[in-house]
């Protein structure tokens, strides 16, 4: 069951559409993430939700209640809290000051709060740190000062604007875990905002990806990385090999397509139901890197086997990236980092019917 609907939102600032007539559903419990690049509409959409923004058009329904088309709610009685990007701390209180004050705020008794910060302290593993000032602090220390904050007023909705951007790659990664951990654990329904496609595949439920102020795919992390809708989609989610070309047959009662590129006259794919059914459309057929298998000796039985030159070989530590030429031609490959050939040195490589995909063009 849906616990906040948009419906038919759209904001713009001057002539720029931010958001342009999306619909979304997010149920409770989730943890759904709006993910794309800077300026498609991901931070515009989660302040509507949050009221610090008012849509030109449109309505968001929260737990039943509208916030907009009944009449504006302010942001203080929408029964939110919200991460920022900065953590937004105030530099001149402790922590327990910065954690407590919403709290102040609403006039509750002090033994109230004081109850009440000691379970939030001790449910983000900021004990013993009460006392100190957010100079004082970590980067990751800090974060949990602001996530502490917007969990004391026990939020329905939980808001997370790039929460992580500002730490370094380690303690980033650490925090995912564990925001998503404490997240489910309080069964709080929840909007994540990132333009980094590993910590959306990491931390949601579900990833909604946004273009233009658009949304393009909704799906789970494993249905975003395994049927893209779109090139966008496909480009924005890991790496991926774009070969055009054009259908030259769809094979009847099946999900295949061959398709005539550059290097083959009939390379078999796959279909992820979307447009491509008609001959002489142009498409890319589309392999990740990690799905290319590679050969020294050719393959005696298989599909779509193809001999090539590595033009560049870069060693990552537990596997290499090629660059693969086949009749000119590039080729992305993940490779075991034992592979012996060098640059310039040709090797054969499969690329699976079932994991070559065709995008519209």
């Amino acid at each position: 069951m849906a616990f906040i609907e948009i419906r038919n939102l759209f904001k713009r600032y001057k002539k720029v559409t931010a958001v342009n007539h999306i619909q979304l559903e997010v149920n409770k419990g989730e943890l759904l993430t709006l993910l794309g690049p800077s300026g498609c509409g991901k931070t515009t959409t989660l302040r509507c939700i949050a009221g610090l923004e008012k849509p030109e058009e449109g309505d968001i329904i929260i737990d039943g209640k509208s916030m907009i088309s009944e009449g504006f709610v302010q942001p203080a009685k929408r029964g939110i809290g919200m991460m920022f990007q900065n953590y937004a701390v105030w530099p001149h209180m402790k922590v327990y000051n910065n954690i407590v004050y919403g709290l102040r705020l609403q006039k509750i008794s002090r033994q109230s709060i004081k109850e009440k910060a000691k379970e939030v302290v001790e449910l983000v593993g900021l004990q013993g740190l009460e006392d100190r000032y957010p100079g004082q602090l970590s980067g990751g220390q800090q974060q949990r000062v602001a996530l502490a904050r917007a969990l004391i007023r026990n939020p329905k909705v939980l808001l997370l604007d790039e929460p992580l951007s500002n730490l370094d790659a380690k303690l980033r990664e650490k925090m995912r875990f564990e925001i998503k951990s404490l997240v489910k654990r309080m069964g709080i329904t929840s909007v994540y905002v990132t333009h980094d496609q590993a910590e959306a595949m990491v931390i949601s439920d579900r990833i909604v990806v946004m273009e233009k102020g658009n949304i393009v795919q909704i799906g789970s992390p494993h249905e975003i990385y395994e049927k893209p809708a779109t090139r966008f989609v496909a480009d924005f989610i890991g790496a991926m090999n774009f070969i055009p070309g054009d259908v030259v047959q769809v094979l009847p009662g099946t999900n295949e397509v061959c398709v005539r590129t550059e290097f083959s006259e009939k390379l078999l794919c796959r279909s992820t139901g979307g447009d491509v059914t008609t001959p002489g459309q142009k498409v890319y057929a589309s392999i990740r890197p990690e799905d290319v298998e590679v050969f020294s000796e050719p393959p005696q039985t298989g599909e779509n086997i193809f001999k090539g030159t590595i033009i560049h070989k870069a060693y990552l530590g537990n596997f290499l990236f090629l660059f693969v030429s086949i009749n000119g031609t590039m080729i992305r490959v993940q490779a075991s980092y034992q592979l012996p050939q060098e640059e310039g040195h040709e090797l054969h490589l499969s690329l699976n019917p079932q994991k070559c995909i065709v995008l519209p063009e």
